[in-house]
């Protein structure tokens, strides 16, 4: 972790939290004593949001942020950056191809989908980063198993069990409490999966329940409203089971993540949180999506200054075989509206240039549209890298259109050197250490 990242030795902060804690009377005399350190620690920072205290300095404040978007399902790159001046794209699509004087023109060649509008603000404003073409050596279009690759940074021939993101929080935040990594879903992603797992997940106020489990009341309308989860999930009852774009996915992370459990342990209620959590009011309307209500969360939690390294959220519904057209434009257009509300929203807290938000799909889609309207399962596919530190511009080339690997287009960047860039230059760790070994970095940050 950076020189600011402050952490308290265990003993010192146990006897500091509880004497504060106590103060707050969240919980009450009978939670105090049962509370585990790191969540005292977690209310305290919400607590003090609501306070604007000076606690907020020593929960990491100051510290630079990741924030992961997964694009889950397989989203169609080539409908997302469009190479509106290459025929070979028409030509492939006859129906669902973009017309060129629809795309919002980046270059000579290429631009962003039309639903992408603000995005292509933040590019001319200096603040995304488009990458061309990434992917990996032996691409698989299996989502299982290239969603694992993308989770674990692994190669293609090669199983991993832990996250790259596990392995980051083991080998560089020892100490940290679970919250320097958190998921806004059902269960932690594979990614964040370690030999000494760190990090927590919540989707739902029931997840901060213990006996009050009557729904007659609207305590928790708020939280339902700013995070109400995508109703893609569809998990079995031991909740190892996710739908990821349509796709069953195997995951990785404890089914009962730690703030789950360590609340129940703590008998406690979501009243309070929701409480707290109304303290910070955005400046800025977001839309109403799945997507926009999980960086709304992110973008409290971030005001609040929890000392959290790394958020990760999800946008399903990205597999798009049939009719894939009106789909895809709806989706382009959560995503646009959610990331545009969401750069407002840090820009007015004053914390846009301590935030990157880097985007990843399992996999791009097949060049040629199919029978049914859509398109098939591909490889490579583009990112964006969007934040106030981000360098932009356009990185790596297009891959041709003519020249493919069994329909697919063909990398040309390496994901995981991006996945160094952002360890070596945003989170100052060490990526080889993280992924194994050294990739090179691109002059994103």
């Amino acid at each position: 972790m950076s020189d600011h990242d402050h952490i308290i030795e265990p003993h010192t902060r146990t006897l500091h939290t509880r004497r504060e804690f106590m103060r707050t009377s969240m919980l009450g005399a009978a939670a105090a004593w049962t509370l585990p350190v790191f969540l005292q620690k977690t209310f305290l920072t919400l607590d003090a949001m609501a306070a604007d205290s000076a606690i907020q300095s020593a929960t990491g404040k100051d510290g630079t942020i990741l924030v992961v978007l997964q694009l889950a399902g397989g989203n169609d790159g080539l409908n997302t950056v469009v190479p509106w001046a290459d025929d070979a794209y028409y030509k492939a699509r006859p129906v669902i191809g973009i017309k060129s004087d629809a795309v919002l023109k980046v270059n000579d060649y290429m631009g962003l989908n039309p639903k992408l509008a603000g995005l292509k603000s933040l590019y001319d404003e200096g603040h995304l980063s488009i990458l061309q073409g990434v992917g990996y050596p032996n691409p698989n279009r299996s989502h299982f198993r290239s969603t694992e690759i993308w989770q674990t940074g692994s190669d293609a021939d090669r199983n991993e069990s832990y996250g790259w993101l596990g392995k980051y929080f083991d080998s560089c935040c020892k100490g940290a409490d679970p919250t320097v990594g958190v998921a806004i879903g059902n269960e932690l992603p594979q990614s964040f999966t370690s030999p000494h797992p760190t990090g927590v997940s919540f989707s739902r106020p029931e997840q901060y329940r213990w006996m009050n489990n009557d729904r007659t009341g609207d305590t928790d309308a708020l939280f339902r409203e700013l995070n109400s989860p995508e109703q893609s999930a569809d998990t079995n009852a031991g909740g190892s089971i996710g739908m990821i774009g349509g796709a069953k996915q195997k995951t990785g992370g404890s089914t009962l993540d730690f703030l789950q459990r360590t609340a129940l342990d703590a008998q406690m209620s979501s009243d309070k949180v929701l409480e707290i959590a109304r303290k910070y009011k955005a400046s800025v309307d977001y839309p109403h999506s799945p997507l926009a209500d999980s960086l709304n969360l992110v973008a409290r939690m971030i005001a609040g200054g929890l000392a959290t390294r790394v958020y990760y959220v999800s946008q399903g519904g990205y597999d798009t075989h049939t009719n894939e057209a009106p789909t895809h434009e709806r989706l382009m257009g959560e995503l646009n509206d959610a990331l545009a509300a969401f750069a407002k929203d840090l820009q007015a807290q004053g914390n846009f240039q301590r935030v990157m938000l880097m985007t990843f799909s399992e996999f791009g889609r097949r060049v040629t549209q199919n029978a049914s309207n859509g398109t098939d399962h591909g490889a490579a596919a583009p990112m964006f890298v969007m934040g106030g530190a981000v360098k932009a511009g356009v990185f790596g080339k297009y891959p041709s259109l003519t020249e493919l690997n069994a329909g697919d287009l063909i990398y040309n960047v390496d994901f995981r050197s991006v996945y160094a860039t952002v360890l070596e230059k945003w989170l100052r760790a060490p990526s080889k250490q993280v992924l194994g070994k050294a990739f090179p970095l691109l002059p994103i940050i």
